[in-house]
C-alpha cells in the first residue's frame, strides 16, 4: 500500500479488528444502516432464482437441476438491486466460502440468508465491500450460537460499521470497481492459463497410457471408440484382471463421528493435483477405521477412486496413517502385473472417465457403481515398459507442474493484493479520495 497515501488525521475506533480510522469518519450499528425486512414470493411472479456463489449473487438455472431445489420457491424471498446478501451458517465449520454477496439484479433467493437493504446513509457498494472485508478478515467466524453456529439479523444487528461521509464512501466504491477489474483481470488471464497447462497435462498422460512413447510398435484395436488402436503387445483386460476394487463401506452405514478421531477422507480432500489432505474437520472413531481396514486391506499406493459426483477423481491414498473414506470413494489394489503408479496415471486419463461418463445416472447426483468400476477396460504394458512410461511423465509432468505452480502463485498473490486493498480502503487505511479514477454516479450505478 505504500503508492497511496494516508488521511492526514486519525482517532480510534474502539473497534478491536479495525484499530484508528480518520477522523471525520463516525461508526453505526447495522440495525441503524439496514432494514432486514423481506418480502416473500407468495405469489410465485417472480421466477429469476439466485444464489450466492464465491461471493457473486448468480442467476441459477434451475432447469438444470444441479444440488437440491424446493418445491417451491414462493418461500423465498424477494432481493432487488443493491441488497446485501450474507450466508451466516457453519461459521465455524467453513472457513472458506465467501459469505457477501450483492445483488445486481431483482430475484429471489433463498429466505436461509441474511437480507440487508441499505438507506440513504450508506452506499450499497461501499457497505458490500466492508461486509466483504469483514468476511475475509474472518470477522464473523467468532460470532454465532446454536448446532451450526449461525447469526440471525437480532445476532448481527450491533455489528459496528464505518460510516464516512457519504460522497467518501462513493470515491470509495468507485475507487475498489476500478482496482479489483484490473486484478480480476490479471486473475483471470492467470486461471486460464492453469486450465490449459492442465488440458496439456491431462493430454499427455492419456497419450502416454494408452498409446506408449514408441510411434513405431506395431497397434490393434482397443474395442474403445474414441480411443482407436493401441500397441499390439499390450493386454487388454477389465479392471478386475489387474487389480481388486473394493467398497470400503458395503452396507452404507453411518460413519461414528468422534472429535478427536481419525481422518474421513472424501472427494473434498483430493487436494491440487496429487495431494490427499489428512487433516480433514471430520473425524471418525477407531470403530469405522477397524472395519474398512478389514475390507480395502490399504497398502502402499492404494488408489481411492470417485464413483459418485466427480466420476473418476482419483488419488493415491496416504501411506502409513489411518483413515476411514466415504462410500462415495471405492478402493483399487493393485495385482503383480501392473504398477500403482502407472495404474493411477491411467485412471486419471481420459480412458476411464470416457467409458464411465456414458452411464452415469442420477441428475442431481451422478454416480457408478463399484461392480460397473472393475470392468472399465484397461490396457496394460509389460512392466519394464510400465517404468519407462513413468521415467517419461516424470520428466514432463514436473516442467508443466512448475509452471502451474509459479501460475497459482501468482494467483495468490494477486488475491491476497486485492483483499488487501479491499480492507485498506474500507478501513481507511489509504486515503482513495484523489485517486484518478473514473465517476460514477450513483444515478448511474442505478
Amino acid at each position: 500500500m505504500d503508492n497511496y497515501q494516508q488521511y492526514p488525521e486519525y482517532k480510534g475506533s474502539q473497534i478491536e479488528w479495525v484499530g484508528n480510522i480518520p477522523s471525520n469518519w463516525d461508526v453505526k450499528p447495522v440495525f441503524a444502516l439496514f432494514s432486514p425486512l423481506t418480502q416473500k414470493n407468495f405469489d410465485g411472479k417472480i421466477t429469476t432464482v439466485l444464489s450466492l456463489s464465491y461471493g457473486n449473487i448468480i442467476e441459477r438455472d434451475v432447469e438444470k437441476n444441479f444440488g437440491l431445489l424446493p418445491e417451491s420457491f414462493n418461500t423465498y424471498q424477494i432481493v432487488e438491486p443493491g441488497d446485501i446478501i450474507l450466508r451466516l451458517t457453519d461459521l465455524q465449520n467453513d472457513k472458506r466460502s465467501l459469505r457477501v454477496g450483492i445483488a445486481k439484479q431483482k430475484g429471489i433467493i433463498t429466505s436461509a440468508y441474511l437480507k440487508l437493504a441499505a438507506n440513504t446513509l450508506i452506499e450499497p457498494r461501499y457497505a458490500y465491500r466492508l461486509l466483504h472485508s469483514y468476511d475475509t478478515t474472518k470477522v464473523f467466524y467468532g460470532m454465532g450460537g446454536g448446532l451450526r453456529q449461525s447469526m440471525k439479523f437480532e445476532d448481527f444487528r450491533r455489528l459496528p460499521i464505518l460510516l464516512p461521509p457519504l460522497d467518501e464512501q462513493l470515491q470509495i466504491a468507485n475507487f475498489l470497481d476500478h482496482e479489483t477489474a484490473k486484478i480480476d483481470t490479471l486473475i483471470e488471464k492467470q486461471q486460464q492459463l492453469i486450465k490449459l497447462l492442465k488440458e496439456k497435462r491431462q493430454a499427455v498422460i492419456s497419450h502416454a497410457v494408452t498409446k506408449g512413447l514408441n510411434p513405431e510398435t506395431p497397434m490393434k484395436e482397443s474395442g474403445v471408440e474414441w480411443l482407436g488402436k493401441v500397441p499390439e503387445h499390450w493386454k487388454v483386460t477389465p479392471l478386475a484382471g489387474v487389480a481388486d476394487v473394493v467398497d470400503p463401506n458395503p452396507s452404507h452405514r453411518n460413519p461414528k463421528y468422534t472429535v478427536d478421531g481419525f481422518p474421513f477422507i472424501s472427494t473434498v480432500e483430493f487436494t491440487e493435483i496429487d495431494n490427499v489432505e489428512t487433516n480433514t474437520p471430520r473425524r471418525v472413531a477407531e470403530e469405522t477405521v477397524l472395519e474398512q481396514e478389514k475390507r480395502c486391506n490399504f497398502q502402499e499406493g492404494s488408489i481411492a477412486f470417485s464413483r459418485k459426483g466427480t466420476i473418476g477423481a482419483v488419488r493415491v491414498l496416504p501411506h502409513g496413517i489411518r483413515f476411514a473414506l466415504l462410500d462415495s470413494v471405492c478402493v483399487i489394489n493393485c495385482g503383480e502385473t501392473v504398477l500403482y503408479e502407472f495404474l493411477y496415471q491411467q485412471c486419471r486419463s481420459s480412458l476411464f472417465e470416457s467409458q464411465l461418463g456414458a452411464e452415469t445416472r442420477g441428475a442431481a447426483l451422478k454416480q457408478v457403481s463399484v461392480g460397473r468400476v472393475r470392468t472399465v477396460k484397461t490396457f496394460i504394458p509389460p512392466l519394464e515398459e510400465q517404468k519407462e512410461i513413468l521415467a517419461y511423465l516424470t520428466k514432463v509432468l514436473s516442467k508443466l507442474d512448475k509452471t502451474v505452480e509459479l501460475a497459482n502463485k501468482q494467483v495468490n498473490y494477486l488475491t491476497e493484493r486485492r483483499t488487501a486493498i479491499i480492507s485498506a480502503a474500507v478501513t481507511g487505511k489509504i486515503d482513495v479520495r484523489n485517486s484518478q479514477k473514473p465517476e460514477v454516479s450513483k444515478e448511474e450505478v442505478a
